[in-house]
């Protein structure tokens, strides 16, 4: 069966909804795969409108009172990323072969071993015209662009209602909608499913025929779970197996070292995940491989392909090639992703210049865990984004809230039977009401506000850099923007091009701008230990047994993975000395900070 074979061995995952909504159009010509999110289709339908005039093409717009708008916004825009990338990757692919050409380009950025760089490197070196010639035409017929991937916050999934107030159908809810508009794309790539099991929305995917193998055994839409641990792998792939559906690859992210929403294990470390991914991998394989079968069978559909395999890639806080080396070599990983790094590279996101100046001047005190998503679901962020301080001016004048005009995180059911978002205006209106009438003292009041007010408008916030990068004017939308870096980028600060990006990430050069940055293992120490912490810090005392419990496991989980990396150290081949003893201090002295966690004394 087939699997998208990846030139490169690291692919770009996605960032925001707006900063990597058309990174394909960037990178997929040189072979880089990346991920767009298909959270908001008005934005998907201004690009289009955007990239059709401006190559010359007819227009169509979608309105949003057209019938299934959503699905049909998001498979246009699809389908023109589709079309758009096979151009550029044809113009590149008939440029000639000469310093600084797109062709040229493609090669040079690929990694060293690859068997195509190998070849490039043969012809580039040989005095033989003849030569020549054959292996030009040789490399011409061998490169391929990258995928198209897409990403589904599987619990981004709101329910709509018609014009006259009347509940459409689930099929005609966001992710479902978005899905659909996938599934009838003319795409042949891999949707990413994200933050979790949505039982109903992965058995909506029975319903499309290009999610299940032909009768060589290929897919034409492959499906990819981002996950936390194996347990999650093995609990995703049998439930998809169940339904003939087939899990091509299992991408892990790290719980905190990460951009974006930050859904933190119970204190499981990265290093012990992906050693249990590969301890267990032929368990994972025979025992979804079988259910996949007889699911097949049931459902009447042959093919004479080859067994199904899957990959594991992973992603969260990786910064140098060395680990990026270290998980391809320890762990079997076919791509590392790469995200945050990328939103200093302005060739590829649309990151505003304001923003892109904040991002390259962040250091490790300017990402921070926030509590400002109204998913109620930690938050990675940028302090002093522009977004922050235009909430926060609201609040000073009495204010509080966003219109809420997008509606894609509408999930509280304080106040009405339909959900209402925890940064709306809507809603702390009602809430700060309820609050002032509870009789708290100033303290617990002041407290309550502070928490209550906090929530950003993400809907607007995660696109605004998107629409300024694209000068699209929005007079009814604020145009503020909110960021998502993870903790990773305070020790870059260098504004790149996507040629130095890539060479950083293979070794060829060096962007790291901070000397002081620990390796991705021990940053997540650092990072979980902190979040221990700060869970003990703002729970009621004493802790009631339950919590008491979910720390002993959390710092027990965390002690483990300390002894773990004490035990890899020598493994870590592809370190300096220098850096093996780094780590190991550091080790101790996390150790350290662990143990002398308490709680309840």
């Amino acid at each position: 069966m087939n699997s998208h074979i990846h030139l490169h061995q690291f692919h770009i995952p996605v960032l925001g909804v707006g900063f990597s909504v058309d990174a394909p159009l960037k990178v997929a010509k040189y072979g880089i795969s990346s991920v767009i999110s298909l959270i908001d289709d008005t934005l998907m339908e201004l690009l289009r409108e955007k990239y059709l005039l401006a190559a010359g093409k007819e227009y169509l717009p979608i309105s949003v009172k057209a019938p299934d708008a959503r699905a049909a916004r998001i498979t246009a825009y699809l389908n023109m990323i589709n079309v758009m990338v096979r151009e550029r990757f044809e113009d590149l692919r008939n440029s000639l072969f000469e310093k600084g050409s797109e062709i040229s380009k493609y090669f040079e950025m690929l990694p060293a071993l690859s068997a195509l760089k190998i070849k490039y490197n043969e012809m580039i070196s040989s005095d033989d015209n003849h030569l020549i010639d054959k292996l030009q035409q040789w490399l011409r017929d061998n490169i391929k662009p990258g995928s198209i991937d897409v990403n589904i916050m599987s619990k981004v999934d709101k329910a709509n209602y018609d014009s006259a107030g009347n509940l459409l159908g689930n099929e005609f809810n966001d992710a479902h909608a978005a899905l659909r508009g996938y599934a009838m794309s003319d795409l042949e790539s891999s949707i990413v499913f994200s933050a979790g099991m949505n039982p109903r929305l992965f058995s909506y995917l029975e319903t499309f025929k290009d999610f299940y193998p032909d009768v060589l055994g290929n897919f034409k839409k492959k499906i990819i779970i981002k996950v936390s641990d194996f347990r999650s792998a093995l609990i995703h792939g049998k439930f998809l197996a169940k339904k003939g559906l087939w899990v091509s690859e299992y991408r892990v992210e790290s719980g905190l070292n990460c951009g974006g929403h930050a859904f933190a294990s119970d204190g499981f470390l990265l290093g012990p995940i992906m050693d249990e991914f590969n301890k267990r991998k032929d368990e994972l394989l025979n025992s979804v491989t079988e259910i996949f079968y007889d699911a097949l069978n049931r459902k009447n559909i042959k093919f004479n392909g080859t067994d199904p395999r899957y990959t594991l890639t992973v992603q969260g806080g990786l910064g140098t090639y060395s680990e990026h080396q270290f998980m391809m070599r320890k762990y079997g990983v076919s791509s590392t992703g790469w995200g945050s790094p990328f939103l200093l590279v302005p060739e590829v996101m649309n990151v505003d210049k304001d923003t892109l100046e904040k991002l390259s001047a962040a250091g490790e005190e300017d990402l921070y865990l926030s509590n400002i998503s109204p998913l109620g679901v930690p938050f990675n962020s940028l302090r002093g984004n522009e977004r922050d301080a235009e909430k926060m001016f609201k609040v000073a004048q009495g204010k509080p809230g966003s219109p809420c005009a997008k509606k894609f995180l509408l999930s509280n059911k304080e106040f009405s039977e339909k959900p209402l978002c925890t940064a709306s205006i809507t809603y702390l209106n009602k809430k700060l009401t309820e609050i002032k009438s509870n009789g708290f003292n100033q303290f617990e009041l002041n407290e309550r506000i502070d928490a209550a007010v906090e929530k950003t408008c993400l809907c607007e916030g995660l696109i605004a850099s998107a629409l300024i990068v694209n000068e699209f004017k929005t007079p009814k939308q604020s145009q503020t923007v909110a960021v998502c870096p993870g903790p990773n980028l305070a020790y870059f600060s260098k504004i790149t091009g996507l040629k130095e990006m890539v060479d950083h990430i293979y070794g060829r050069t060096n962007l790291i701008t901070s000397e002081n940055r620990p390796n991705v293992f021990i940053k997540e120490i650092s990072l979980y230990t902190n979040y221990l912490i700060s869970k003990i810090e703002e729970s009621i005392k004493p802790i009631p047994p339950q919590k008491d419990d979910f720390f002993k496991v959390f710092k027990k989980n965390i002690s483990d993975g300390i002894n773990y990396y004490k035990a890899l150290i020598p493994e870590l081949i592809e370190e300096t000395e220098k850096m093996r003893k780094r780590i190991s201090k550091e080790l101790e002295e996390l150790e350290l900070k662990l143990s002398a966690v308490s709680w309840n004394v």
